[in-house]
């Protein structure tokens, strides 16, 4: 049955290849980005964050029953921490009394295979305390860890949130995936030099298949947010072809 999604960094990536998944299955998408969508928003401020929720809310038209929230930054800096964690939570947040109308609602968001590593510790509690000012801060004081901190926040985010009335309660799926290399404009740059890509290699080994295309991730996510999805909530889906399995083992529990 067609569904009404939502998927936000839908311009580029793994947001626009999901995108195409979904449309080529007949559902309806809006789609958000700071370009080329739908509802044209910057997560980074409250502001930016205002006008997306109420631009989905407006092109949704009362229907909405799933949200895959792809739209994030690389950057080393503070402004990691502004989209990737409360650009997504403001947003999640603000569009979640319309997701619960559905008689199946699913959300997804993006984390990544960079929660396994080392982390600011101070930046992601600050995340999880709601305070982006000191998260921001926090970024700036090791600018290459900022990324996956805001990625950890955010799986944590997933984990704590998922179970709780607003959410399992109300019926909403609430999960995150953790892809491993993804070949998109985000992080081209390193691809494209020697060092760069031998340090992700070392890094993120991938012995199934080696690096992702976007239109890998697509059908997990479409998974994730289908009326089949009616258990799996609060995970980190590590789609990373062995990665995680290769650098953390198998004793993790």
């Amino acid at each position: 049955m067609p569904r009404t999604y939502l998927v936000t960094g839908a311009a580029s990536g793994i947001g626009f290849a999901t995108t195409q998944y979904l449309r080529d299955r007949d559902h309806r998408v809006i789609t958000l980005d700071l370009h080329d969508a739908d509802v044209v928003a910057d997560l980074a401020t409250a502001d930016g964050r205002a006008a997306a929720v109420a631009g989905v809310i407006d092109h949704a038209g009362g229907a909405l029953d799933a949200v895959i929230a792809c739209a994030g930054t690389a950057v080393m800096t503070g402004l990691v921490m502004r989209v990737n964690y409360f650009g997504t939570i403001a947003l999640l947040e603000g569009v979640r009394p319309l997701l619960a109308t559905s008689d199946s609602p699913r959300v997804v968001v993006i984390s990544s295979i960079g929660v396994v590593f080392t982390a600011i510790d101070a930046a992601v509690e600050a995340c999880l305390a709601s305070d982006e000012e000191a998260a921001a801060a926090a970024a700036e004081t090791n600018p290459i860890l900022a990324y996956p901190s805001s990625k950890r926040a955010l799986a944590r985010w997933v984990r704590r949130t998922a179970p709780t009335s607003d959410w399992a309660g109300a019926g909403i799926a609430l999960n995150a995936i953790g892809p491993g290399t993804v070949e998109t404009p985000m992080i081209q740059e390193l691809l494209d030099d020697p060092a760069g890509l031998a340090m992700i290699d070392s890094g993120v080994p991938m012995p199934l298949s080696g690096h992702a295309q976007p239109g890998q991730i697509a059908p997990v996510l479409a998974f994730l947010t289908s009326e089949e999805n009616t258990l799996i909530t609060g995970q980190v889906l590590f789609v990373d072809g062995g990665a995680d399995a290769l650098i953390r083992g198998d004793d993790i529990w």
